[in-house]
């Protein structure tokens, strides 16, 4: 008889519940029918370290102002994986722009603009990429709620992995999961 204990179940499970969570990303609405959704997923203890170390040194940087990096990078250290979904900020069919406005631009304009990194993200980006991103997220949260996988979306996440160039997105968030009998990220918040 195979037998395969909780801690195993649990660790192979909530890989394979985080590429679901990516497919649930990928296969959400997006504006214009347009996808430039990105995701990747990191799991093991070196990837989930390297990615809290750099959260701790960008809570450095302003400990007063960024507090949340500093709590979210320990958050980290508690997970099992963490998904990260991001989005390019460029206007959909700029041949046939919609230049809508609301990036404070054209479309034109604002393809020909410079854009500014800030390290954390990086703008401006088309509202219609930004309304995106958040349906994907949406749809990956409402995937591991499926699966009772314990998550948090995180913006410090996503600054990190832009700090490591994990993946080419203007913008990034960071969906930590966890697998235990009491979720690690709402505990004495």
């Amino acid at each position: 008889m195979a037998r395969i204990n909780s801690a195993e179940a649990e660790r192979e499970a909530v890989l394979e519940a985080a590429r679901l969570m990516a497919v649930s990303a990928r296969t959400a609405p997006k504006g214009r029918g347009l996808d430039s959704i990105k995701t990747l997923i990191l799991h093991g203890d070196d990837e989930l370290e390297r990615l809290a170390q750099v959260m701790e040194e960008k809570y450095r940087e302003d400990p007063d102002r960024l507090q949340f990096f500093q709590r979210n990078a320990e958050d980290v250290r508690k997970s099992a994986v963490v998904l990260l979904i991001g989005v390019t900020g460029e206007p959909k069919k700029p041949e046939l722009p919609l230049n809508c406005g609301a990036c404070g631009h054209n479309c034109q304009a604002m393809l020909k603009g410079k854009k500014i990194d800030t390290g954390d993200a990086r703008g401006p980006m088309c509202l219609f990429q930004g309304i995106d991103l958040g349906i994907a997220l949406g749809s990956a949260v409402k995937a591991a709620s499926d699966y009772n996988l314990d998550n948090r979306m995180m913006y410090s996440i996503g600054a990190a992995a832009r700090k490591l160039k994990l993946m080419e997105a203007d913008l990034i968030i960071g969906i930590p999961l966890s697998v235990t009998g009491k979720n690690v990220y709402f505990t004495g918040r």
